[in-house]
């Protein structure tokens, strides 16, 4: 899935307003949490709520944007497209006249926003359900949903479906792997991480993982290392194995087209959750629609409308129907992974990685 990363001058940024009919009334029936109708009383008095980084098309927002409308007919929600790190630029530049309410990205740029002070603490529905290292101790970010690591394996290519990081050392997956560089791509640096974890490592130690990937190598059983998504050459079926994100395989299997001939597995060692967040921005325009956007989002019908985008829920127990929980079963082997202890590690990564996976060339 590409985002578009849209780099403009503070007080220029393009938004583009999500339209729904609107309704005579406020939402009917039971609160979603207590205080929720106050909250849509004050919200109202904004009318507005500017929600950064949050393209229709990625992660299934637009679902979500549909939703909250039908309950919240009296608040507009506008939105663009920025991507994670052009999101925190975008705030810093903008910090003196706040333009957005609330910010969306991977949580290590999450982390990025809170030193660079901003966004603001808001603790919303179930945060405390949530991991510790899914969360910031004050609310400054929390995690919405995550993207896993797994193995997408093309059928037609592959005779048998590797059920874990052991099996792609055998021979028979000579020259099949592909995976993306860890020094310039974040799932490289996440899968690399989630190689430890299968190794005997952590996110403490992350050397079993690059000694693993470097047997890979040595075993010639990789394809190549991308330094972009091969996400439309897995389509074509140039890629028997591709380690990368669960989702972008469930896309493939479900939406674009591969159906039965793509096969997803989180891999049966270990596998590794990478959180993606979001903040309310501190002195954002519309703080009460904000708070009620980003409330709405932690809800349990916020959290399912994830799920059918491929993405899993980022607050644990969510309940899914069974033909969305059938495309994302329970998989315990999953760790949360704690960006601030994997960020540190970086240098380190790229450094082991370089040694192992670049030797002789």
């Amino acid at each position: 899935m590409q985002r578009r990363y849209l780099l403009q001058a503070a007080g220029s940024l393009p938004l583009a307003s999500w339209l729904a009919p609107r309704a005579a009334f406020a939402f009917e029936g039971a609160e979603l949490y207590a205080g929720e109708r106050a909250l849509y009383d004050e919200a109202k008095k904004e009318g507005l709520c500017v929600s950064f980084d949050t393209g229709p098309e990625w992660a299934n927002w637009k679902s979500l944007f549909r939703d909250f409308k039908k309950r919240y007919p009296e608040i507009e929600l506008t939105y663009n497209d920025l991507g994670s790190a052009a999101t925190v630029v975008a705030l810093e530049k903008m910090r003196r006249r706040p333009q957005a309410d609330t910010a969306y990205y991977f949580a290590a740029s999450a982390v990025d926003a809170v030193k660079k002070d901003v966004v603001a603490p808001f603790k919303p529905l179930h945060f405390d359900k949530l991991p510790e290292v899914f969360r910031e101790p004050e609310g400054r970010w929390f995690t919405i949903h995550t993207l896993n690591i797994a193995f997408l394996v093309n059928r037609k290519l592959v005779r048998n479906v590797p059920a874990g990081w052991a099996d792609l050392l055998k021979p028979e997956y000579k020259g099949a792997v592909t995976y993306l560089d860890p020094r310039s791509t974040g799932v490289g640096q996440v899968m690399a991480f989630a190689a430890a974890y299968a190794n005997g490592g952590s996110v403490d130690d992350v050397k079993p993982g690059i000694d693993y990937l470097g047997r890979l190598h040595a075993a010639g059983n990789v394809q190549r290392v991308e330094g972009t998504t091969p996400y439309a050459k897995f389509l074509k079926g140039e890629i028997p194995v591709w380690i990368g994100y669960e989702n972008d395989g469930l896309k493939a299997k479900y939406a674009d087209g591969m159906g039965d001939d793509c096969a997803v597995v989180i891999p049966k060692e270990a596998s590794v959750a990478a959180p993606y967040a979001i903040s309310l921005v501190k002195n954002g325009p519309n703080p009460n629609a904000g708070k009620l956007w980003l409330n709405f989002i932690m809800s349990t019908a916020g959290q399912q409308l994830f799920a059918q985008g491929f993405v899993r829920p980022a607050v644990p127990g969510t309940p899914l129907p069974a033909d969305i929980a059938a495309k994302m079963p329970a998989a315990p082997q999953i760790r949360p992974l704690d960006v601030v202890k994997a960020a540190a590690r970086k240098a380190e990564v790229d450094q082991l990685w370089a040694q192992v996976a670049l030797a002789g060339k």
